[in-house]
C-alpha cells in the first residue's frame, strides 16, 4: 500500500496534467475522498468543474457515471427502477448511474428538489432503497456534484438536507493569465486532453486509504478547537442555524484525510484553520435582516474563523 501522501500526489499530478487552477483544490477534493466524503463545486459555467472532476474520476481509476441534471430528470433516472419482465413474469431491477463508484452530477441545482432528494440516502448511507428493498453501492462510494450560483437562470434551491451531506464545498474562481494560456493552447486535438488520463491507482488502495485516514491522531485541544469554531457560527446573531454536530464531524475526519494528504499523522489547528471555511459555508443560515444588509456566508465565517484564538499545540510525534 503506497503512503497516502504518495497516493494524493500521483493523482494529483495526473489531474494537474488537464487542470490548470488551483493545485489546493484538488487536495481538499482528495481530502473529501479519503474521510468519505462528498464534494460540491460552485461557479459560474466554463471555469473547469466538470474537466477536474472528470480528471479525478479518470487518475483514481474508479468506476464512473455522470447525470446531466435537468428540470425533467426524474429520481428514477438516478437510482434506477423495477422494471416488468414478461418473460421471467417477474420485476427486474435496472440500476441507475448512481450504482457506482465516482459519481459526477453536473448542475445538480437545475434538477428538481425531488430529484436532489433521490441523492441523500446514497450520500448518507451507501445505499438505494428500491421498492422496499435495499441495494448497497459501490465501496468507495464518492459524489462530485457541480452547481451553478443560485442567481442563475433555471436554478433550484439545494434542500438544507442535501448542502448538509458535502463534506466539502468549493468554489474554483476564474484562472489567472497564465493558466488560462495553458487552457487554450493544451486543446490542440479533438479529443479533449482528459480523455487520456490513465489511472494510477484503484479502488482497493483508496479503500485502504480511506481506513488508515481514519487513525490519524486528532488531539484533544484540536477537538476542542474545532468545536469552538462551531459553537461561534450558533452564538452568532447574523445566522438562523449554525454548523450543527455532524458539520463538526465532516471537518474532524476532512482534517485527518487533509493532514495523511500532507504526509502528517496528526492534525494541526492549522489544518482546521484551513478546512474550516469549505466545510462549514454551506451549513449555515442567514438571517433574513442579514441577507438584505448584504452580508454573505463566506465573509461572516472568515470573520468568525480569524476572531478564534488558535490553539497552544505541540505537534504529535
Amino acid at each position: 500500500m503506497k503512503k497516502i501522501s504518495l497516493l494524493a500526489d500521483s493523482i494529483k499530478t495526473s489531474a494537474l496534467s488537464v487542470f490548470k487552477g488551483n493545485p489546493e483544490i484538488i487536495d481538499m477534493i482528495l481530502s473529501a475522498l479519503f474521510a468519505g466524503g462528498h464534494v460540491l463545486l460552485e461557479d459560474v459555467p466554463g471555469t473547469g468543474k466538470t474537466v477536474l472532476a472528470k480528471a479525478i474520476a479518470n487518475s483514481t481509476g474508479l468506476p464512473f457515471s455522470r447525470i446531466q441534471s435537468t428540470p425533467d430528470l426524474l429520481p428514477s433516472d438516478v437510482t434506477g427502477s423495477s422494471v416488468w419482465i414478461p418473460s421471467k413474469q417477474e420485476f427486474e431491477f435496472r440500476p441507475g448511474p448512481v450504482m457506482t463508484s465516482l459519481l459526477l452530477v453536473d448542475e445538480l441545482n437545475r434538477a428538481t428538489p425531488r430529484t436532489q432528494s433521490a441523492l441523500l440516502e446514497a450520500m448518507a448511507e451507501g445505499q438505494i432503497s428500491i421498492d422496499g428493498k435495499k441495494h448497497p453501492l459501490e465501496k468507495p462510494f464518492f459524489v462530485i456534484a457541480t452547481e451553478n450560483p443560485v442567481e442563475s437562470e433555471g436554478t433550484f434551491p439545494l434542500p438544507e438536507a442535501q448542502k448538509d451531506r458535502f463534506m466539502i464545498s468549493l468554489s474554483i474562481g476564474y484562472p489567472d493569465a497564465q493558466q488560462e494560456a495553458q487552457i487554450l493552447t493544451s486543446q490542440k486535438e479533438l479529443v479533449h486532453p482528459v480523455e487520456k488520463i490513465t489511472a494510477v491507482t484503484n479502488a482497493e488502495e483508496i479503500v485502504e486509504a480511506m481506513k488508515q485516514t481514519a487513525e490519524i491522531f486528532v488531539d484533544e485541544t484540536v477537538v476542542m478547537y474545532i468545536i469552538s469554531l462551531a459553537e461561534a457560527t450558533r452564538k452568532d446573531g447574523r445566522l438562523i442555524t449554525g454548523v450543527s454536530p455532524r458539520g463538526s464531524l465532516a471537518l474532524y475526519k476532512a482534517c485527518q484525510a487533509y493532514a495523511a494528504i500532507k504526509d502528517r499523522d496528526f492534525v494541526t489547528p492549522e489544518d482546521v484553520k484551513k478546512l474550516a471555511l469549505p466545510v462549514f459555508r454551506k451549513r449555515i443560515i442567514l438571517t433574513g435582516e442579514s441577507a438584505v444588509r448584504g452580508y454573505k456566508a463566506d465573509s461572516i465565517l472568515s470573520e468568525l474563523i480569524d476572531s478564534t484564538p488558535l490553539p497552544a499545540f505541540k505537534a504529535h510525534i
